[in-house]
């Protein structure tokens, strides 16, 4: 099987997966008690108000007709109508994700970008110093609780030491809107003062989310590290007199990196859908508000939109995590 033919037929999966996933959320968020038309014309509201409530949002058609009128809207890219602030869903959502996209990316890259080179070492010093160092920073990582680190980290850099800003996304106007996204807008648009008050504004909410995957990923790299390291062709490298270095990186990493490779996929998904209290402490204008706000109110068609939303980056993540395999692995053909 080709390239094209393998990116293809996932495209192809991408279909029955998403519908499988609208259809779970549409059946979970349709069985929670309560009555949506109820909640948005408050408690003084006529029977006649309710029910002309009911018929504008189709809340009186059955439920299979429901979800089928929401698949033939989705098609046409008509992600519906959001019941609590009357807006379409897809504005909402261009107005609230760049700025969670842009946390999660970030943390994603904190933790690739330390957690490897973190799993190399400990791996190359085994039962040294650095190793013991590292060990105890991944238990510490996957067993604290995000909500206290970001407590922690803020009441320390913040209130304690001023050395970091505080809550919030930026301190003065933000960048011109081009994407949303602030350190990209920035960019685009020459505004240096608000790059470097943005990337300051991410440096304690981008850690306290990346702390828990920078642990695993520095986990799972050792662990790959070390079985590497014993197989034959890396003793072979070592009796034909190649420099540790080039042992370690050219031979024993790439073959290391495909396990830690699928984490990282997993984990970007597990930061879209996970970055909630992270948003909370840090009062970030994410889709936390917009989400949690949805669920309480009953909003269905924002809740699946969002759903939807997150579905689709997660599966396209680790298509290209897949991808990279051949890069990384020279073997792998598909």
């Amino acid at each position: 099987m080709n390239l094209t033919s393998f990116v293809a037929r996932r495209l192809l999966l991408l279909i029955p997966t998403l519908f499988g996933v609208l259809l779970i959320t549409f059946l979970i968020s349709h069985v929670v008690p309560g009555d949506a038309a109820q909640l948005i014309a408050g408690p003084r509201a006529t029977p006649e108000i309710i029910q002309r409530i009911r018929e504008e949002y189709g809340l009186d058609k059955p439920l299979h007709i429901q979800f089928f009128m929401y698949i033939s809207q989705v098609l046409r890219g008509d992600l519906g109508k959001s019941i609590r602030t009357r807006r379409p869903v897809g504005a909402d959502i261009r107005a609230f994700f760049p700025a969670t996209f842009e946390l999660t990316t970030t943390a994603m890259l904190l933790a690739v970008l330390f957690g490897i080179p973190l799993g190399v070492i400990s791996a190359v010093y085994r039962d040294r110093w650095p190793d013991h160092l590292s060990r105890v920073f991944s238990v510490i990582g996957v067993s604290m609780p995000i909500f206290w680190l970001g407590l922690l980290l803020l009441f320390l850099f913040y209130i304690r030491l001023g050395i970091l800003p505080g809550p919030g996304r930026i301190s003065g106007d933000p960048p011109a809107h081009l994407t949303g996204l602030y350190l990209l807008d920035s960019l685009l648009t020459g505004n240096w003062r608000a790059l470097g008050d943005a990337a300051l504004h991410l440096v304690l909410p981008a850690f306290t989310l990346a702390f828990a995957v920078l642990a695993r990923i520095t986990r799972m790299t050792r662990s790959s590290m070390l079985e590497a390291l014993g197989q034959d062709y890396v003793r072979t490298a070592r009796a034909k007199g190649l420099m540790e270095r080039w042992v370690v990186t050219r031979h024993a990493l790439r073959n290391a990196l495909i396990p830690t490779l699928t984490v990282i996929g997993l984990s970007y998904g597990e930061l879209l859908g996970g970055a909630v209290a992270t948003e909370l402490i840090y009062a970030w204008p994410g889709m936390t508000h917009y989400v949690v706000g949805s669920m309480t109110s009953l909003d269905f068609p924002a809740v699946m939109g969002v759903t939807l939303v997150i579905a689709i980056i997660y599966i396209t993540v680790n298509l290209l995590v897949d991808l990279t395999y051949a890069l990384v692995d020279p073997r792998i053909r598909y």
